[in-house]
């Protein structure tokens, strides 16, 4: 397996379905008071992916225990899914989804009570890209400013849009360079297509007559995920059945994105949003990427019922339409 990931396959046979549990923590401290928390300091579960690494094995250990399985199962634990483009590509390139004709996925959702999962055919996140901007100028005194270029100003002209902004280190000098660090973020794949030369266009706008240069250096993260509609129609089924017909709720198109992205322009398949919510806690409800995101822990068994219910409640193998709009390619040959 790719890095410190790994991949388990369970029978063998036409029709596999891959079930993907990304891996990685953040480098936040674990700032919740509670005996699961991180023993690792700097180093936090503030995505849930813990969550998921516990939902897909508890899967894959029930169903190999199964005299008999509809279809042929691939747990996939997969590495950096948080580092740009992601570990996905890395799967992919190490044949991580050879004979896979479908893939299911999921992820915390804490605004969604425990109990729910939230479904949604096409589009479910968003591209997104990191950009590196880094501006340039002579320098000079902060009192005589219009005897330079004062890189400050300029870059407050589009500091709104960045996520991280250092120019300079002395209150008294106008600085030689400032550097500004941002997400992009795009809600389809034809935007995504055309973003960076927009980012580019506009960029060279804001500087022009200003005297500074500037350099871009624009990175493609992840496209969109887009969802099948056959296999998340068969997964709405499937949670209805295994869950409660109530527990089933439209899933918003998030600005947020997910390197499961990648797996989808492979095969077909669908993210699953799990929700960890415990309706007792207090509002508001808590967002990802924060010290003290917490899951409540039934959410666990949501998740394995939902997944091991995909694989035992299917069609027969010989009655799984594969799908005709595989791309053969990797990520790393396709155009991105």
């Amino acid at each position: 397996a790719s890095g410190t990931g790994a991949a388990v396959d369970i029978g063998d046979g036409p029709g596999r379905l891959a079930l993907r549990a990304d891996i990685d923590a953040l480098a936040m401290d674990d700032l919740k008071e509670v005996d699961y928390r991180s023993r690792v300091p700097g180093r936090a579960h503030a995505c849930g992916h813990d969550v998921h690494t516990t939902i897909v094995l508890g899967a894959a250990l029930y169903l190999a225990r199964q005299p008999t399985l509809p279809r042929p199962v691939r747990a996939i634990f997969q590495p950096a899914e948080e580092r740009v483009p992601g570990g996905a590509i890395s799967v992919i390139d190490d044949d991580g989804l050879r004979d896979v004709s479908e893939i299911v996925g999921l992820h915390c959702d804490p605004k969604l009570d425990v109990g729910h999962v939230g479904l949604r055919t096409g589009p479910l996140t968003s591209a997104a890209d990191m950009v590196t901007i880094s501006l340039h100028g002579p320098g000079g005194h902060t009192a005589r400013p219009a005897a330079t270029v004062d890189l400050v100003p300029i870059a407050a002209r589009v500091v709104t849009a960045f996520g991280a902004l250092h120019a300079g280190d002395a209150a008294s000098v106008i600085p030689t360079s400032a550097e500004l660090r941002l997400s992009v973020r795009s809600r389809s794949a034809e935007t995504w297509a055309v973003v960076p030369t927009l980012v580019a266009e506009e960029l060279a706008a804001i500087v022009e007559g200003t005297g500074a240069t500037h350099d871009l250096d624009y990175v493609k993260g992840v496209p969109p995920v887009v969802n099948a509609p056959a296999v998340t129609a068969r997964l709405t089924d499937v949670a209805g059945r295994r869950l409660g017909d109530d527990a089933v709720t439209a899933a918003v198109h998030s600005w947020g994105g997910d390197d499961f992205a990648w797996y989808l322009r492979q095969v077909p398949g669908a993210f699953v949003r799990l929700g960890t919510r415990d309706p007792a806690w207090a509002d508001p409800p808590q967002d990802l990427h924060v010290g003290d995101f917490d899951a409540d822990e039934r959410a666990i068994g949501v998740g394995i019922r939902l997944l091991v219910g995909a694989v035992l409640d299917e069609r027969s193998a010989s009655e799984i339409d594969v799908g005709t709009d595989r791309d053969e390619r990797s990520p790393s040959e396709i155009d991105v």
